[in-house]
């Protein structure tokens, strides 16, 4: 089990929140304030129980002290998100620091400069995280996206002061939790993108925790060219061919069923709306590229779904970036979303590709859950302990309840 807020009386009390607001940005303004606004709740909920919450976070990758990576464009947006003003201190250490939370009263937000103009930061610096840790009382980590990071904000302060997961990342542990700790079965998983090699640790991983296995887009490639068949110009990896074969192995072992296109849509060349046309898998001509799945895959995998309980998403089935190719993403997407809305599947899905794809189809906001978090949500699925995350857990006899052994 891992401490929440809820653990803390934080009246009168100086919080330290680490929060993930790297958000993207143009000529000093922020374009797009997701980030921010799921990080409020937090934040309002600890000022409104009385805390002097200062709000500690990274922007960019600074090579030291950077005026293009200050975070003072986050204050307006911040201030707006959280619905008061929030004052501002030109560093997140020192004197600056603790002038800025000395004028706090009971209530207050402060925004800190970023912690990553300190290179000392991603050392995980015991100097640094004392420096950071004598600004607070308690410490509260709400960015899980920086969760697979054992830097001094995210890892480093949760020894040195009392420690608790924020709402946000209390939401996305609940979440991971439900869908791959203790899942309702059967449970299938979608994976998707480009390359085999770079998810070689989450399939690995997944075989042995899910009942079917959907492999799309490029991935889906190689395992059809690792049992012989011809994949013409189509995006594969070839010397991941024995790799894939491996992977089959374990999950036959597993009793996991693979799940692979059987038709697919190809067509000459990578461009939107380029001429196109379905074959089986068996037939792909030596000079097309398959680049979406075909209308009977389509339908095989929904017929799938329709016997799930629990659905991890990762990864596109096609190259959804460019029309007609996205049609087996979305259409798959829009299946799971109509069974998730019937309270009859549990949907997490996450990683970049995957929460443009799910936009994309318009089904986003009707999944159980769409992680922002990248590369924590992608090592959460592959099994590894997440140092951000361990450091919350609570040290009482047994695991954290997260389905991991650590």
């Amino acid at each position: 089990m891992f401490r929440t807020i809820d653990a803390f009386d934080v009246k009168g009390k100086r919080v330290l929140v680490r929060a993930d607001l790297n958000v993207p940005s143009k000529d000093g303004k922020v374009t797009d304030s997701t980030r921010i606004d799921r990080s409020a709740a937090t934040l309002k909920e600890l000022a409104e129980r009385g805390a002097k919450v200062i709000v500690l976070t990274h922007f960019g990758r600074p090579k030291g002290r950077e005026d293009k990576y200050s975070q003072k464009l986050l204050l307006e947006p911040l201030a707006k998100a959280v619905g008061q003003a929030v004052a501002w201190a030109d560093d997140c250490i020192g004197p600056d620091a603790e002038a800025a939370i000395a004028k706090l009263k009971d209530g207050d937000i402060a925004l800190l400069e970023n912690v990553r103009f300190h290179p000392e930061e991603e050392k995980n610096d015991p100097a640094f995280a004392q420096a950071l840790a004598k600004l607070g009382d308690l410490y509260v980590n709400d960015a899980f996206s920086t969760a697979h990071r054992a830097h001094a904000s995210t890892e480093g302060l949760a020894h040195l002061l009392p420690a608790a997961a924020g709402r946000l990342m209390q939401v996305e542990l609940e979440a991971l939790a439900k869908a791959l700790g203790t899942p309702e079965k059967p449970v299938a998983a979608v994976v998707g993108g480009a390359k085999v090699s770079t998810k070689l640790d989450l399939l690995g991983n997944l075989v042995s925790r899910v009942d079917y296995l959907i492999i799309g887009g490029g991935m889906a490639n190689t395992f059809l060219f690792a049992q012989g068949k011809a994949v013409g110009k189509s995006l594969c990896e070839k010397d991941m061919a024995d790799t894939a074969r491996e992977i089959l192995d374990k999950a036959k072992a597993a009793k996991c069923h693979i799940v692979l296109p059987v038709d697919a849509v190809v067509a000459a060349e990578f461009a939107e709306n380029a001429a196109n046309k379905v074959v089986s898998v068996d037939a792909v001509p030596d000079d097309m590229m398959i680049l979406d799945a075909g209308p009977a895959s389509i339908e095989a995998i929904i017929d799938r779904l329709g016997g799930c309980k629990t659905l991890v998403w990762n990864g596109p089935l096609g190259a959804f970036e460019i029309n007609p190719f996205d049609t087996a993403t979305n259409a798959v997407a829009r299946a799971a979303a109509e069974r998730t809305k019937q309270g009859k599947l549990l949907t997490v899905a996450g990683g970049g590709d995957t929460v443009a794809a799910l936009a994309k189809a318009g089904v986003d906001e009707d999944f159980s859950y769409v992680s922002t978090a990248g590369g924590a949500f992608l090592e959460w699925l592959e099994g590894k302990t997440l140092p951000g995350v361990a450091a919350l857990e609570i040290k009482s006899g047994g695991g954290c309840g997260c389905g991991h052994s650590h």
